[in-house]
């Protein structure tokens, strides 16, 4: 298995970032004293519809930060989530300048407490224009479902969300990553370029991604004076 970069930005000496989606993958779970696929790893994103166990397993291993957004089969997260790992949805969060939005989610087309309509995941999105405002921007858009035309199906249960697009616009952060589109059904491609200049990555099993470091601000150097004066009272590895 290929590591550095199977999937990589221009710059170097950035973040590596193993992002997981919607299966198990047994050659990160099922470990036999091998932990080369571990070594270097600094962030660990999950696009969501992953088991407890193996979000734990996977922030034990790589012994590196985990953050999540919920798929439309994690209702049980609610009563079981997983530990050890920080729930991002509907918020952003900055992990050593690294800023990172998160909304996850389905289109509802059953009962469910992570489905949404487009008129309630626009609401969700819109929520977070001022955290994104305060931080001067956003770097990367982790959600489960993907943006309306890039990487959906055309069923109800798989459609993309028409807001997504709006705030690949709206925001242009460098990446997105996501989930909930599998290989097996059908036309599917792993990257798509928007025209807004967001390379849009789907996270299906495992993926691994260097982002360079001229791609995103230092910690403290994002130009907004009130959070860049708030983030020198944080550690480097603080999550905020």
């Amino acid at each position: 298995m290929t590591m550095w970069p199977e999937i990589s930005g221009p710059g170097c000496d950035g973040m590596k970032i193993l992002a997981v989606a919607d299966k198990e993958t047994d050659a990160l779970w099922n470990w036999r004293g091998n932990q080369k696929q571990y070594e270097g790893v600094d962030l660990i994103l999950s696009c969501g519809d992953l088991k407890p166990e193996y979000l734990e397993f996977l922030v034990s291993m790589a012994n590196c930060p985990l953050l999540y957004v919920r798929g439309n089969h994690d209702d049980h997260y609610r009563e079981r989530p997983p530990e050890g790992c920080l729930d991002i949805d509907g918020r952003v969060a900055d992990y050593r300048g690294l800023r990172i939005m998160g909304l996850g989610g389905s289109m509802r087309y059953r009962k469910g407490i992570n489905m949404y309509g487009e008129d309630e995941m626009r609401a969700r999105a819109e929520r977070l224009n001022r955290s994104v405002r305060v931080r001067r921007g956003v770097d990367l858009f982790v959600s489960h479902a993907p943006a309306a035309g890039y990487g959906d199906q055309p069923d109800l249960p798989h459609r993309g969300f028409s807001c997504f697009d709006d705030l690949l616009w709206k925001h242009r952060p460098a990446y997105m990553l996501h989930g909930h589109v599998h290989p097996s059904y059908g036309k599917w491609k792993k990257e798509y370029e928007h025209p807004g200049g967001t390379r849009i990555l789907n996270a299906y099993g495992a993926l691994w991604l260097e982002i360079g470091e001229d791609e995103y601000p230092a910690r403290g150097k994002t130009g907004s004076l009130l959070y860049d004066w708030y983030t020198s009272f944080a550690g480097e590895d603080a999550i905020l």
